[in-house]
């Protein structure tokens, strides 16, 4: 029923992307423009108490807990866990956003400091590494981390809605549930639908960028079709075979991407960039995690940051369930750790290499180039690339990259449909996953055609105001469910004592 309401609801917004994208458009804006406005204050809060909710779990009583039966062994190496962990959260974002982002706010920057100043470019790049870094983390370890929990530990089905049992009880397979999970496809449908079309954009940038491929419509439809095929093949081989090993070698290109643009380009000033914008960021985190203008009305704010918050929100069924698919065996400490921190590192380092390169040679080289983010935010990578030795053949690698993370993300998002549509399972049947492949691609190519992919992504972006109220419901049942697990645990223990107490005694 789930499976067949949710792609009703699909459907319709499709049909009606199609047929009137401006209309859709327009919608979605003006309630999304009414959930920021009105609750940019609760995104805030939230997020901000998601990532103390983390920590807490990770260096508090329950961080010995394993998702999993105590004898259970994680099921995949840290390189592996790591590498689906970067290549499914964000990794196509970082190397779109990782030039465009910092330029974009060091011409725009927050309220209070002058656009195009020194003081300007290291705002830029702290607001980069808020953006991209522990709060959007925190959601999917969240998320990620009470699923493993209920479906490895407690043996319930890996679903959303079956995390409400310590709350809810029976109730979880009504109607409360159905409509939980049921928001849960639509919010992944709606987000990896838009991705697909956005990513075809990315891809189409840097093929034209190398071989001169027109940026057009029918090209975007050939480079769709194309990676559909590839993801396809690569969802049904498995989590053993296509996934992992797309996603350790994704981790190796894109490191060798990094240490190119690390050792070619201004090196000194990229690790001393690094070092000062991590700095400012733990020193001004709480500041930027609560940070409104209400005095002012400025839009910068709800324009980037309430923006991302509910981007990363409306992300999380998706990122979260495939987060704890592969994560069994790992103990909550571990989980919340490796999910929080190492991810949040790679990515204050990405932004600093190549964000980094973007703004010194903007700053010191008269390189034009946050002018070329405002006019085209998918060729500035290219344009910075060309600036560098090789420039060419690093584009090449950039391309090839956004290629394997677009395949990467797609082929677990369709495994994650998969299994939200199939009650749960966590090996869905390759029928299941191939017919959301291609519902998904065809979507994306709907609505490239029509025009309607701003409109679509900003209603997945409306479903995030609902789905924070659940991810909030989702801590309050886990830390019951900790909380009388570690009850019980006690009481054995003490039982225990008393019995070995008693031995004692009797000898």
């Amino acid at each position: 029923m789930v499976f067949y309401i949710a792609i009703a609801i699909i459907a319709a917004f499709v049909i009606w992307g199609a047929l009137m994208p401006e209309r859709l458009a327009d919608a979605a804006g003006v309630v999304f423009t009414f959930t920021i406005e009105k609750f940019g204050w609760f995104y805030l809060l939230a997020m901000f108490g998601f990532l103390i909710f983390s920590f807490a779990l990770a260096f508090g009583k329950y961080g010995g807990y394993k998702l999993g039966k105590d004898d259970d062994e994680p099921e995949f190496s840290l390189l592996a866990w790591f590498a689906m962990l970067f290549s499914t959260g964000m990794g196509i974002g970082l190397v779109f956003w990782g030039i465009a982002e910092p330029l974009s706010h060091f011409l725009t920057p927050p309220e209070g400091v002058s656009g195009g100043s020194a003081e300007a470019a290291r705002v830029a790049m702290r607001y980069s590494f808020f953006h991209w870094g522990l709060h959007p983390w925190a959601v999917y370890t969240i998320v990620g981390l009470t699923l493993a929990y209920h479906q490895f530990r407690k043996g319930r089905k890996g679903l959303i809605s079956a995390t409400f049992y310590p709350l809810i009880g029976d109730r979880v397979n009504g109607p409360i549930g159905k409509g939980i999970d049921t928001l849960s496809i639509i919010a992944t449908a709606f987000g990896v639908a838009t991705s697909l079309g956005l990513g075809a954009l990315q891809i189409n940038g840097g093929l034209n960028a190398i071989f001169g491929l027109s940026s057009s419509v029918g090209s975007q439809i050939w480079i769709i079709a194309i990676v559909t095929v590839l993801f396809i093949l690569s969802a049904t081989s498995g989590l053993d075979r296509g996934i992992k090993i797309l996603s350790t070698t994704n981790l190796y290109i894109a490191f060798i991407l990094l240490l190119f643009v690390f050792v070619v380009g201004p090196t000194s000033f990229l690790m001393d960039t690094f070092t000062v914008t991590l700095g400012s960021y733990v020193q001004n985190l709480i500041q930027m995690s609560l940070r409104l203008t209400p005095f002012s009305q400025s839009k910068w704010i709800g324009n980037w940051t309430l923006f991302y918050w509910a981007w990363w929100i409306a992300w999380a069924p998706f990122v979260g369930t495939f987060i704890a698919r592969v994560s069994k065996g790992r103990t909550i400490k571990e989980f919340v750790l490796g999910v929080l921190l190492v991810p949040s590192l790679l990515g204050f380092f990405w932004f600093s290499v190549f964000g980094g390169t973007g703004l010194h040679l903007q700053l010191f080289e008269n390189v034009p180039l946050a002018e070329a983010a405002v006019e085209d935010v998918t060729s500035v990578l290219f344009l910075t690339l060309k600036e560098l030795p090789l420039g060419m053949l690093a584009s090449g690698i950039a391309t090839l990259l956004i290629v394997i993370f677009f395949i990467t993300s797609a082929d677990s998002a369709t495994f994650v449909l998969g299994m939200l549509s199939q009650n749960g399972s966590p090996n869905p049947t390759n029928k299941v996953k191939i017919i959301w492949g291609i519902l998904q691609s065809t979507i994306a190519i709907v609505l490239l055609v029509s025009g309607g992919l701003n409109g679509l992504q900003t209603a997945s972006i409306v479903t995030s105001l609902p789905f924070a109220l659940i991810i909030g419901g989702m801590c309050a049942a886990l830390l019951r469910s900790l909380k009388e697990e570690h009850r019980i645990y006690r009481a054995r223990e003490r039982k225990r004592q008393r019995k070995l107490d008693e031995l004692i005694e009797e000898n």
